[in-house]
């Protein structure tokens, strides 16, 4: 006799995965950390590697021990948000700060909201804007490119181009060199062509969608281009805005985060208007030359409202 299983949702299953999909933006940052050992040497190394391991240390550790779950750390995510705090620091930063950075990022970041998936902000970014407050002075100290003979805390340090946009003062570097990361900085906000790389291989395989990058990409230029023409000696351009600071890696990399963005187009666009109106105000008006950390983890804490108040029609609805 045949029997009639009910089973609840969902009922459609497909090769996508937790696993996949954080290696798959892995593997698109790859191009970008290519150009940080290019650009840093030694330096980013050390500082990439160790917080990749501290990250997935401090994981293992509070859920084999802490929460007495069986460890997760395969699954990549561990792994990504060491790799995008290193992205977020500058190539001079001392081993101690670091592993601080991957303590705050897993522990209070990811692992006290109940592990992937339930976290309110990003835990990289987190991560960032804790070691920026607690470290301001290492963390704002970047180092001068100079290939693989860069060394690691005696590097050469300068201004950063965001710097020099808000304080009117060096010379600004040629489009150009924004443009392909012959800049000071962090790690992986050197090079706008390397994320450019990284995000059309996401969206050539669907990992995101186009709908907060590109959305943010087009209010900074629009906010920033009318202030631009309002007052061009006291505004930059916006495609110096565009190209420099943590923009890119944070619009196509941390912004677009499953876990912290909201679940609908409409809410993302929203999202996204979100975090480039703030990002364009704190640059300009803000004690800190950069703001799309703190526009990113601004625009998490609403997220929970957008979903709330912007739904995808359900199957079958009329209107």
């Amino acid at each position: 006799m045949k029997q009639f299983i009910v089973s609840p949702s969902p009922h459609a299953h497909s090769s996508v995965s937790t696993p996949n999909l954080m290696y798959g933006v892995i593997l698109a940052l790859i191009p970008a950390l290519i150009v940080s050992f290019i650009y840093f040497g030694i330096g980013s190394l050390i500082v990439t590697l160790t917080s990749i391991v501290s990250c997935v240390l401090f994981e293992f550790l509070i859920q084999k021990f802490l929460l007495k779950q069986k460890p997760t750390i395969t699954d990549g995510s561990a792994i990504l948000t060491g790799l995008l705090l290193a992205f977020n620091l500058p190539s001079n930063l001392p081993i101690g700060i670091i592993i601080v950075g991957a303590a705050f990022a897993i522990g209070v970041g990811k692992m006290a909201f109940g592990g992937l998936g339930q976290n309110l902000f990003n835990p990289a970014l987190a991560g960032r804007v804790f070691l920026l407050i607690s470290f301001p002075v290492q963390m704002t100290t970047w180092p001068v490119p100079q290939g693989f003979a860069t060394n690691y805390i005696d590097a050469e340090t300068g201004a950063t181009t965001l710097a020099m946009l808000k304080n009117h003062f060096g010379n600004i570097p040629e489009t150009a060199d924004l443009f392909i990361g012959n800049i000071g900085g962090s790690l992986g906000e050197v090079s706008a062509f390397a994320l450019l790389i990284g995000f059309i291989y996401l969206l050539y395989k669907r990992i995101i969608t186009w709908h907060i990058p590109i959305t943010i990409f087009a209010t900074v230029f629009a906010f920033q281009g009318i202030m631009y023409l309002a007052d061009a000696e006291q505004f930059a351009s916006p495609i110096a805005h565009l190209l420099s600071g943590g923009l890119m890696l944070g619009a196509i990399f941390m912004a677009t985060d499953y876990v912290t963005s909201p679940m609908s187009a409409k809410g993302k666009i929203v999202y996204a208007i979100g975090i480039g109106v703030i990002t364009v105000i704190i640059r300009n008006f803000g004690a800190f030359p950069e703001g799309m950390s703190f526009a990113i983890l601004i625009m998490n804490a609403f997220t929970p409202l957008i979903n709330t108040y912007i739904k995808p029609k359900r199957f079958g609805e009329v209107k």
